[in-house]
């Protein structure tokens, strides 16, 4: 894959404008203009779960395997949707409600894609990568388990290879 993608797993916040721009200038540098789409979408942590309230929550990862992973998504999405860059951002670490966890963005010739390559992209983050995340309210804390919803988004892309 060229130098159109990037992956990172990071404890620091990042920014939208600085995100974009790399983005941008990394699909101008492999399309010569024939980019018309740049899609991005940026995944906050809730302050709530199914029993009620909560503080944040805590990610941890497989240092190592997980950015490979992240870097495979972003590859699988270029290819399945013919994209001129693409690039994600997962936070790990203690992150509190309303803090930036994720970025994905998808530059394609046109919108359709972009918009597929960024759902896809989220879709199937939550299947394809490791990442364990635990909801904290207070002193107490619990692992999250998998949703059926998170199931079902990643089935679909499957079944429409």
């Amino acid at each position: 894959m060229s130098v159109n993608v990037f992956a990172l797993i990071q404890n620091e916040d990042f920014s939208h404008a600085q995100l974009h721009s790399q983005l941008q200038s990394y699909a101008n540098a492999y399309s010569l203009g024939g980019t018309g789409a740049i899609v991005t979408f940026t995944g906050l942590v809730r302050d709530f779960n199914s029993q009620g309230d909560i503080d944040g929550i805590e990610l941890e990862h497989y240092p190592g395997m997980t950015d490979k992973a992240l870097m495979l998504l972003v590859e699988q999405a270029v290819a399945r949707f013919s994209l001129t860059a693409a690039g994600a951002v997962h936070r790990i670490g203690r992150l509190y409600n309303n803090e930036q966890i994720v970025w994905v963005g998808a530059a394609a010739p046109h919108r359709q894609a972009a918009f597929d390559a960024a759902c896809f992209l989220m879709d199937m983050l939550k299947q394809s990568v490791p990442l364990w995340k635990k909801e904290f309210k207070g002193e107490r804390s619990q692992w999250v388990e998998t949703k059926a919803s998170d199931d079902k988004a990643a089935l679909k892309w499957m079944a429409s290879k």
